[in-house]
């Protein structure tokens, strides 16, 4: 266990390896209590919805419904916005939003309301401006997918019905930007596949100086239509979206740009070919796109610079890569790896190229001025360019692949500096004048602290210190996470993380659940604070759980990453496999009774690791499984597992099905028919397989649950509820029979 910092840690420590201490405490009552202490042990998170303001100077966040701001500099806090009398206009309804942003000159408040989900990221909502100064509100948008205000605040530019839209606050009207719309055809909008496998909602892009709005064009009139149903009434009524699997017929893309004075578009001349457009971004030169180009296979990145008036594109740089390269992080809600600074002719852009993920310098003819970080650690998030000063402040592994660490290095890669002081996982929220940051973090002895610092190394104010999280675990029974590794039989060390039961004694033996995800750069152990409440639940039932960062996880080079390319499910499952083997040799572990558990990617790896290591894991619980990369979407699949037909043995040696005779205790399967994004085809597929190998499954079908199966608070009561019976009747009692 790696150590604290802080004196509460050292007390946490103390108390919970104090014999009998946890006896003293209360238990959970049941299951729906365990499940509720999630949000408990999480405690607050400090500041909602931080809105750094005037520069960086203050910043902005909601109290119980009230924005206030914050001066780091003297302390100072007011109310700038109280909507507690104010109405929607023209009704008697009171005002309520989702969210909020200011326009650069902080005279007005953007809000988002009446917020309608359309699939993970995005939704269709009502936009409203509301004046500083006079208190004013107004409706500047209705039923838009996603808006956004200029840089210099005149004007709000809105995407609806697949066209594009301004509003100008000094005329007071709305101009019309496109306007050739039509079903699966939309500017300024994604569809499933690009925002789920891309990471972006709002497919357009203010310029700096508001003079254009660049925006994806996307069309999925050839895709092939999903349609899926909850079986609710007497009809048939299915919701149908275009979805590419592997090898099918792409959405295609292409990226146009209006200039205002003219309200002209025009197209960037960047042949799309069979792949991509990810990214694009705004250069520090009026006028100037950068357009980022993927081939299908996402091994060869291409980046072009055009011109938004003429469409006149240029390319000045390009990585090759064995495997994928990647453009975000979606695990770390990283969304871009590119960075062009206001006011200097040069950019940044995060690449593998050596061997871990490192900051790169580039000028605008495409030319490397240097590579800015090195090592044997990799650069996480990238936080603040600042250009004036030359320096960039980022989160590193540098400290441990489990840490999460902010830094500070020079344009020329000298002078780094760690900014942040206790061990653990710092999520960073970072001034735009490089003056402060507010610091989010936790280590595995120490809840969540949120805490404002300045770059010069000095504690403003503790913003939020969890006091609540203390008091709850004065009275709960806790079960530590506990920080752990063990090497593989080929050589290679894996870290795992141990939540042991409660009133852990040595001598007796215990069940074990593997928790898993598994994907591609996902990671699952870090050095931060356990709040799950299933865990502490099963802890408290006796069982120790277990997660791990397999091969495949993020955060630890590219060879400990890419190994998996092509190759989906074999070391992953290994190293499950290994990591059961390695704790059956632990003498408090009881190495017949080690369950696998995982949803989605992780459900795709309890089902395979199962199936393809039998007799390893008594109990399996799947969740919203893939079980045949052929049946999953394009974008993601082909970046990790190739093209068909010429990976067509690869593919077929990653499904799960093929290996359904092998089934050796039992297995769970629970999925939804309205997912969306794992198609319960896969499942079906997989009853199929066992049900001809004559291999009995257990199967739960939520009909409306999407992809997380469950679709409330009951029906996630329940899921759990059949997790942990099933657990009890055939791992905890031993009665699953082979």
């Amino acid at each position: 266990m790696l150590r604290t910092h802080s004196l509460y840690g050292l007390l946490f420590l103390l108390f919970i390896q104090i014999p009998g201490f946890s006896q003293q405490k209360q238990r959970f009552q049941n299951l729906q209590q365990a499940l509720a202490s999630t949000g408990r042990l999480a405690g607050s998170q400090g500041p909602a919805s931080v809105n750094w303001i005037d520069g960086g100077t203050r910043f902005s966040f909601i109290d119980k419904g009230v924005i206030k701001s914050f001066s780091p500099k003297d302390g100072r806090e007011e109310v700038v916005f109280d909507g507690s009398k104010l109405t929607f206009p023209g009704t008697d309804k009171s005002f309520a939003y989702e969210s909020f942003q200011w326009s650069k000159d902080s005279k007005n408040l953007f809000f988002q309301t009446n917020f309608r989900p359309v699939w993970r990221r995005s939704g269709i909502s009502d936009y409203y401006v509301y004046s500083v100064a006079d208190k004013s509100l107004k409706l500047v948008a209705k039923d838009a997918q996603t808006a956004e205000l200029s840089p210099d605040g005149t004007k709000v530019g809105y995407e609806r019905d697949g066209n594009l839209f301004v509003f100008d606050f000094a005329s007071q009207k709305e101009t019309q930007l496109t306007s050739d719309a039509a079903p699966y055809f939309y500017n300024g909008r994604f569809g499933w596949a690009y925002e789920e496998e891309f990471g972006l909602a709002q497919a357009w892009e203010w310029s700096p100086d508001s003079k254009f709005i660049a925006y994806w064009q996307i069309d999925e009139r050839q895709v092939p239509i999903y349609a899926m149903t909850d079986y609710k009434g007497f009809d048939e009524n299915f919701v149908k979206l275009p979805y590419p699997r592997v090898g099918d017929k792409n959405p295609t893309a292409r990226i146009g740009v209006v200039e205002l004075a003219n309200n002209k578009s025009q197209w960037m001349n960047v042949e799309l070919g069979d792949g991509y457009i990810p990214r694009i971004y705004w250069t520090a030169q009026e006028g100037q796109l950068a357009v980022v180009h993927l081939n299908r296979k996402q091994n060869h990145m291409r980046l072009f610079l055009t011109n938004a008036r003429t469409g006149e594109a240029r390319q000045i740089m390009e990585e090759k890569n064995n495997a994928w390269i990647d453009v975000f992080d979606f695990f770390a809600g990283i969304m871009h790896y590119f960075y062009f600074p206001a006011n200097s002719r040069e950019f940044f852009w995060v690449s593998e190229r050596d061997g871990f993920a490192h900051i790169y310098r580039y000028d605008y003819t495409g030319k490397l001025l240097n590579q800015v970080t090195k090592g044997n650690w990799e650069v996480v998030f990238v936080y603040n360019v600042d250009a004036k000063n030359r320096k960039i402040y980022y989160t590193s592994t540098q400290q441990s692949p489990l840490d999460r660490q902010l830094y500070v290095v020079d344009f020329d890669g000298k002078n780094t500096r760690k900014l942040t002081q206790a061990p653990g996982r710092h999520k960073i929220d970072f001034a735009p004048n490089s003056q402060y940051y507010i610091d989010n973090y936790s280590n595995t002895t120490t809840p969540t602290r949120v805490e404002l610092w300045d770059t010069k190394g000095k504690l403003l104010k503790t913003l939020e210190a969890n006091t609540s999280v203390t008091q709850f675990l004065d009275t709960y029974a806790y079960s530590p996470k506990e920080l752990s590794s063990f090497t593989t039989s080929d050589g290679q060390k894996i870290d795992i993380s141990i939540i042991k039961p409660l009133d852990f004694d040595a001598n007796k033996k215990y069940p074990v659940v593997l928790d898993i995800y598994g994907g591609p750069g996902a990671q699952s152990v870090y050095n931060d604070f356990s709040i799950t409440g299933w865990h502490q639940f099963l802890a408290q039932q006796g069982y120790a759980v277990v997660s791990v960062n397999n091969r495949g996880s993020g955060g630890y080079g590219y060879q400990f990453e890419k190994i998996v390319y092509e190759k989906l499910g074999l070391y992953e499952s290994r190293d499950f496999a290994e990591t059961a083997k390695y704790l059956a040799t632990q003498s408090w572990v009881d190495g017949s009774r080690i369950a696998i558990r995982g949803h989605s990617y992780g459900g795709y790896m309890s089902s395979y690791t199962m199936l393809t290591h039998p007799g390893v894991f008594k109990v399996s619980l799947v969740g919203a499984p893939v079980t045949d990369w052929r049946l999953y979407d394009s974008i993601y699949t082909e970046r990790y597992m190739g093209l068909l037909p010429e990976n067509e043995a690869h593919y077929q040696k990653s499904a799960v099905s093929p290996n359904a005779k092998n089934l050796q205790g039992k297995m769970f399967i629970a999925h939804s028919t309205m997912d969306e994004n794992v198609h319960i085809r896969n499942t079906m597929q997989l009853m199929n397989a066992l049900e001809d190998a004559g291999k009995d499954a257990d199967l739960r079908i939520y009909p409306p649950g999407a992809h997380g199966v469950a679709y409330n608070s009951t029906s996630s009561l329940l899921l759990y509820q059949q997790y942990t019976d099933y657990l009890e009747k055939y791992l905890k009692n031993n009665t699953a029979t082979n």
